[in-house]
């Protein structure tokens, strides 16, 4: 078993933390990378990239949203209680380099993903803006650590409750224009991937992304998580997670996430019924 020592809710409660004992997990992976973590029989395995590693605790931070019946299953865990399996570090680590002025976007879920790249390219010399954006600002997560892995933060609502009333592309569009971005590293609903790099490409600007398509073992054999790549089939698990944003299917990639949707959708009503009438 793989033991909680620490839970946390956030963004209203639809986005849960977990801090996990992975003594050996914690000790290889990189920024970048991340576990198949499976609660317990009655569940499916979920790729989830790590927020966060402690070494010297020996645990691994994930952050998830709750909207399947497995979710929903991780969310029902309480401290001291532990998921079934924990696999890895899997998956390509962030190639960090020194490239000069780097822009870090992020929305929803993505921030957790994007916190340790941001702070490893801060960390190797770069000059680090974030942008990081939600619906509305109880949405909106981990301001603070991402203050703290950037040199600037830049934060957007699309109802305009906090920061920048708009979408994420907009603060990145002026960023763009005024400054001598060298990268853009961009993690979060594909739609929002999408907009940053048709926009990155108008400026000529590299571009970097984190795709998160359905996966199954997580080794390449496969094939579930097969992305197009300029043109060329891709598995997310071992050539990924991250690919140039400007050579993705996006509309491939939504296409195939939405392939499961309505069963998902049952599966967690489903589930939540019997739960609480327990």
């Amino acid at each position: 078993m793989f033991k909680i020592v620490n839970r946390e809710e956030m963004a209203e409660g639809t986005v849960i933390l977990n801090e996990i004992e992975a003594p050996l997990i914690a000790k290889k992976a990189k920024p970048g990378q991340f576990v198949i973590l499976k609660a317990n029989e009655e569940g499916e395995r979920i790729p989830l990239t790590m927020a966060e590693t402690n070494p010297d605790k020996g645990t691994i931070t994930i952050i998830y949203m709750v909207v399947g019946k497995s979710t929903a299953l991780f969310k029902d865990l309480k401290v001291g209680e532990g998921y079934q399996d924990v696999i890895g570090p899997l998956g390509k680590a962030t190639h960090l380099e020194k490239v000069g002025k780097v822009a870090c976007v992020g929305g929803g879920t993505g921030v957790a993903v994007l916190h340790p790249i941001t702070r490893g390219l801060k960390d190797v010399g770069n000059d680090v803006t974030c942008i990081i954006g939600a619906r509305n600002k109880g949405l909106l997560m981990m301001e603070e650590q991402m203050k703290n892995a950037s040199h600037e933060l830049l934060v957007c609502s699309d109802d305009g409750s906090y920061g920048h009333h708009g979408f994420v592309t907009d603060v990145l569009k002026d960023v763009l224009e005024k400054e001598d971005i060298k990268l853009v590293v961009a993690i979060g609903p594909v739609p929002m991937m999408k907009a940053v790099s048709n926009l990155t490409k108008e400026f000529n600007v590299e571009t970097m992304v984190s795709l998160n398509p359905i996966m199954v073992d997580g080794t390449g054999m496969c094939g579930g998580c097969r992305v197009t790549i300029g043109g060329e089939t891709k598995f997310a698990c071992v050539d990924g997670p991250e690919f140039d944003g400007h050579q993705v299917d996006y509309d491939e990639l939504m296409n195939r996430l939405r392939a499961y949707q309505e069963d998902e959708k049952k599966c967690h009503e489903d589930y939540c019924t019997i739960r609480d009438a327990s």
